[in-house]
């Protein structure tokens, strides 16, 4: 029976990098030989329509690197102490992360920066995406994007004007492409705002046009 990472590699793009993949050493935990033997079948890609996006360990055109992507000084930095010792090695449409926390696979909500366990290992991470890709990975408005504006440029992710966790629809008009980490940046400053907030606070936020 074929494994589902074999699956999910099977329906992905080409990758986004040519070069040999680079360990991420202790970073990825116990997760490191399973993180490292994906990124030897395919440094990098992008599957579903581009709703996900796998980093490679290798910059290139289309995409930053592990390293470029973990660095503090890119967008982590902005979410303070709410990252903590998160590796991130994949992102959905909107740049909600997966990422490699307390010897698991991770959600990341960039809104909240709210960390939540997924998954024990890359094939039950792998398993759960392909049973309900739509949900994860936002396929479903990814399409009807690109359908209307045309194909999302690779370095950009879709970001909501009105944050979700405001109340912002999950609508393509409600959604602006934005550049990655810029997008990060803004919503890393956003989630440290609302952090210890109660619940139905007025808060005020700048639009993305």
């Amino acid at each position: 029976m074929s494994s589902a990472i074999s699956k999910l590699l099977e329906i992905s793009s080409e990758p986004l990098s040519a070069a040999a993949p680079v360990s991420l050493a202790a970073a990825a935990g116990p997760l490191q030989e399973s993180h490292a033997s994906l990124l030897g079948q395919k440094n990098g890609f992008f599957a579903f329509e581009s709703a996900l996006r796998i980093f490679p360990s290798e910059p290139s055109a289309a995409s930053y690197s592990l390293s470029e992507w973990n660095s503090p000084g890119l967008w982590k930095g902005t979410y303070g102490d709410l990252v903590g010792e998160a590796v991130f090695f994949a992102e959905d449409s909107f740049g909600g992360q997966f990422c490699f926390a307390q010897g698991a696979v991770c959600t990341f909500d960039p809104e909240t920066g709210g960390i939540k366990r997924m998954a024990g290992d890359l094939e039950e991470w792998a398993r759960l995406l392909l049973d309900d890709y739509a949900y994860l990975t936002g396929h479903p408005l990814m399409h009807q994007w690109q359908v209307a504006n045309g194909p999302l440029e690779w370095r950009k992710r879709l970001m909501p004007r009105i944050p979700f966790v405001c109340g912002g629809a999950f609508d393509i008009e409600n959604l602006v492409a934005i550049e990655a980490a810029e997008a990060m940046g803004f919503r890393g400053e956003f989630a440290m705002q609302i952090r210890n907030l109660p619940d139905g606070t007025k808060i005020r936020f700048r639009f993305v046009d």
